[in-house]
């Protein structure tokens, strides 16, 4: 489910990011202030209204609402990539329309190549929500208990029946859940110096 999440999000906060730093239109500076003002807001304060929602859709206590829910929320976290998609300079987008580019081709050919430590940021970060989230996780998914994540299935170990046998599996579990996320930081690490050092003369 993090999984999954993680490369949806990446992709549409990329996307978004790229499309409001690059392409000038109508209400743009109006849609940015709205979205500045959305963001102060907790997710959690959408809980029931989301919950609501998937009932309706008959999406409740599946995974796939989890998925659905984490990645959907992913576009209003797109200010710090345009933040970095703003510091490239505009003239290598128009020194590669002068050489015939598409929108398409100057995106993934110079635009994603000089933005690997954002995308690697903004990965990281889509992992991490999902893989340690527990209020949206207990609320949507509820009572199942054969469904779970990471962090309702150890909260689940600590009911007063069974503290004492699953105390130590839980504590062994709260280890595990950085492993993860430790391996991921220390894989992706190497990005961020290739992208800020080899951008520029790509």
């Amino acid at each position: 489910m993090a999984a999954c999440t993680c490369v949806l999000s990446t992709l549409i906060t990329v996307g978004m990011a790229y499309s409001l730093s690059r392409i000038k239109f109508k209400h743009r500076n109006g849609f940015l202030k709205l979205a500045l003002v959305l963001n102060m807001f907790p997710g959690f304060m959408s809980m029931i209204a989301v919950y609501y929602i998937l009932k309706a859709l008959n999406l409740t206590q599946t995974l796939t609402s989890l998925i659905l829910v984490y990645s959907a929320g992913a576009a209003l976290g797109f200010y710090i990539a345009k933040g970095f998609f703003d510091t490239i300079p505009y003239s290598l987008d128009e020194s590669a329309m002068i050489d015939g580019a598409t929108r398409y081709q100057i995106f993934t050919r110079i635009t994603l190549p000089l933005s690997k430590p954002i995308i690697v940021y903004t990965a990281l970060m889509a992992f991490m929500g999902p893989w340690v989230d527990f209020i949206f996780a207990s609320v949507i998914l509820g009572d199942v208990k054969d469904k779970y994540t990471v962090a309702l299935g150890l909260y689940q170990m600590l009911n007063q029946d069974a503290i004492n046998e699953w105390f130590l599996p839980f504590t062994a579990g709260a280890i595990l859940i950085a492993i993860p996320i430790t391996l991921l930081f220390i894989f992706m690490q190497k990005y961020y110096v290739e992208g800020v050092t080899g951008g520029s003369v790509k």
